[in-house]
Order: structure tokens, then C-alpha cells, then sequence
């Protein structure tokens, strides 16, 4: 993602010397006379560890074979202590649940993003559905190249989409295939945003990696703060065209009360036909209840009960209300909204002011 915050430890640095190294051959070649060939791989993977073990971050859990990198190589790996964010397994769920959804006709469930999504087919699929376009790849590709190839196509695609509208590529063929969790989620994260998914993504999540480098054969790690998400107004910013409530907001704050005020006046013309009444733009018409009223009481019908819900709990009931009242906005003749239903349920003020300023402009000289 654009403009993610990295903050980096001083890397350590470690190089097995060569007298280390022939130490640890003799000691070895000591004691293959008296032990096990097994217990002398074993001492000598000890004492590598032993000697790599002071560049580690404390708790954090390498693997022998994440130290195995050529020359001027990196690899990335989430720290332990994040996985077990509860923000960050908040997000993890929210995207499962949403690719669930948008892939329920194929038939594709995923459980784990990182044993689902590495080998190109999910994240094919998912493309595919978002974008209405199809990909020329093999349909399943069982060896690891076919799977490369398979991503390189499909990040390709991604990519061509994503780019114009500012995103960073924080994700690459060899991160998706290494099962790189971090790469996964901000690819998702961004594809989501971009085909505005209908589901709310938790804000500010932020995660620790740890990145182990090979310079020179040294190991050098350093543990780096990666954003994930940040606000949901700055996210869907980079896909929103600019109109007059932008510059009103960034440059004439001064001005907002008076359209706040016109808006309100409006609203409870009508509103107050039914004994109700608003004072605060963004909150209360947030479960979208007021919103349909408005449109029944602008075009002179009643919206029957059962299409909406009269007092909404949950977020996704709220998302059902909103979405209702665009609908019966453009029965009623008026644009599709350019706000999401998400974004007014979110409490985003400019998204409530757009669709209540297209309401006022088509409405104002109604009775």
C-alpha cells in the first residue's frame, strides 16, 4: 500500500568467522569417533544457531532454511507476536469471509490465506470475478512454475489496474508463492478498496516483519513496521473523483455549517411530517432509517416495513437499509450515488453531505 510506514531496528549483523568455522569442524571431527553421524549434525546445527542467534529478534521464531539466501537476497516474515493481533486477525477474517462471498458460485472456499491464495488459483478467480475479465491461464497448475506463471499473469492484471491510481506493488510472484502473509493481505486489502467490497475493513491495522538480508555473507535483520490499513476516507481517497464537497471541506471549512445548516432545514420539512427530526447530518442517518422515510415522504409513498430494518443492529443491517434508499433513489429518477453505503453507515460526512446535496438539489421545491 502507498505511503505504508516502515520504521527499522538497527539490522545485526553476524559472519562465522573462519577459525569459528574450523573450530566447529574439529569438534565435530572429534566427536564422529564417539557419537552418533546423527548427534554431530545435530551439535553442528546447534552451534549455528548458537553463533546466528544473537541477530534475532527476541522471540522471534526462524526456520533454518529462511537463512539460506544467496548473496544480496532478502526474505520477509511476519513476526510471531503479530499473528496474534486480535485487529490483524479481524482483517484476516473479514477478507476470508469476502472472498467466501464473491467465490461462493465456484465453489472455492478458503480457510487460510497463506496455504490458499500462494499458488495463483483463488487470487485468479477472484480477479476474474471483480474485474468481469478473463485471464488466459491454465486452469489448474500443479508444479511450481505452472503456479509462477500462473501469479505472474494474474499480478500482471492486478497491477496494470492498481498502478494508475497510486498504489505501491507491496506484493510480488515470489511473496505471493512463498506464502508471504504480509504481500497476501495488502494485495487483498487493495483489490477490495479498488472494486469497493461490500465489507468493512478494521482501521489502522499494523503489523511487525521481520527481514532477514544477505550482503556480502553476512545475515542482517531488522524488524519493520508494515501499515496494513489505515483510515477507510484515506483509503477509498485514491479512487474517488474530487468534487465541490472536497474543496469545501479542504478549503472553506468556514462555509460547511452553512451547507450543514440549508441540508438540515431541508431534511426536516419533511421529516418533520412524521414527528421526527434531525440535528447531526453524519449520525443519523448513518442506519440509513431516515434516508428511505425521506425518499417515501419526497415521492409520496410508504415503504413497507419488511423492506428494511425499522431499528438496525449490526453493520451489514445498516449496509441493507442505505443500499435500499439509493435504490428507491433511482426508481425516483436520480443518478446512482456516488458514496457507498458503507461509507454513510461509517459515519463519512462528505459521502452523507453528496447524498443528501443530490437529494436537496432535485427536491428543494417540493411540499
Amino acid at each position: 500500500m502507498s505511503g505504508a510506514a516502515t520504521k527499522s531496528t538497527t539490522p545485526h549483523c553476524v559472519k562465522m568467522k573462519k577459525d569459528e568455522s574450523s573450530f566447529l569442524g574439529k569438534l565435530g571431527g572429534t566427536l564422529v569417533r564417539k557419537k552418533k553421524s546423527k548427534e554431530v549434525s545435530d551439535l553442528h546445527e546447534e552451534g549455528k544457531n548458537a553463533i546466528n542467534a544473537p541477530m534475532l529478534p527476541t522471540g522471534t521464531d526462524i526456520h533454518p532454511e529462511d537463512t539460506l539466501l544467496e548473496d544480496n537476497a532478502e526474505r520477509v516474515m511476519l513476526d510471531p507476536t503479530s499473528r496474534e493481533n486480535l485487529k490483524f486477525k479481524d482483517l484476516l477474517k473479514v477478507l476470508i469471509d469476502w472472498i467466501n462471498s464473491e467465490l461462493e458460485e465456484d465453489r472455492i472456499i478458503v480457510k487460510d490465506l497463506e496455504e490458499d491464495c500462494y499458488d495463483g488459483q483463488v487470487l485468479q478467480k477472484l480477479f476474474e470475478k471483480l474485474s468481469g475479465r478473463k485471464l488466459n491461464v491454465a486452469e489448474v497448475t500443479q508444479s511450481e512454475i505452472g503456479q509462477k506463471q500462473k501469479l505472474q499473469t494474474v499480478l500482471e492484471a492486478v497491477n496494470e489496474l492498481l498502478r494508475p491510481h497510486g498504489w505501491t506493488s507491496e506484493w510480488s510472484v515470489d511473496s505471493i508463492h512463498s506464502k508471504n502473509l504480509v504481500a497476501i493481505v495488502h494485495l487483498l486489502v487493495a483489490l477490495a478498496m479498488h472494486f469497493q467490497a461490500p465489507i468493512r475493513l478494521p482501521e489502522h491495522v499494523s503489523v511487525q516483519v521481520v527481514v532477514v538480508k544477505k550482503r556480502e555473507g553476512i545475515l542482517q535483520t531488522a524488524l519493520v513496521s508494515k501499515e496494513l490499513t489505515s483510515t477507510t476516507e484515506m483509503m477509498m481517497g485514491r479512487f474517488a473523483e474530487r468534487d465541490a464537497f472536497d474543496t469545501l471541506l479542504d478549503h472553506a471549512p468556514d462555509k460547511l455549517n452553512v451547507v450543514k445548516t440549508s441540508l438540515i432545514t431541508f431534511v426536516n420539512k419533511h421529516l418533520n411530517k412524521l414527528n421526527l427530526e434531525v440535528t447531526e447530518l453524519e449520525s443519523q442517518f448513518a442506519d440509513g432509517v431516515y434516508l428511505i422515510l425521506l425518499m417515501g415522504l419526497l415521492e409520496n409513498y410508504f415503504v413497507p416495513l419488511y423492506n428494511f430494518f425499522l431499528t438496525p443492529e449490526s453493520f451489514e443491517q445498516k449496509v441493507h437499509n442505505v443500499a435500499f434508499a439509493f435504490e428507491l433513489m433511482q426508481d425516483g429518477g436520480l443518478k446512482k450515488p456516488k458514496a457507498r453505503p458503507e461509507d454513510v453507515v461509517n459515519l463519512n460526512l462528505k459521502s452523507t453531505l453528496r447524498v443528501l446535496y443530490n437529494l436537496f438539489t432535485n427536491y428543494k421545491n417540493s411540499e
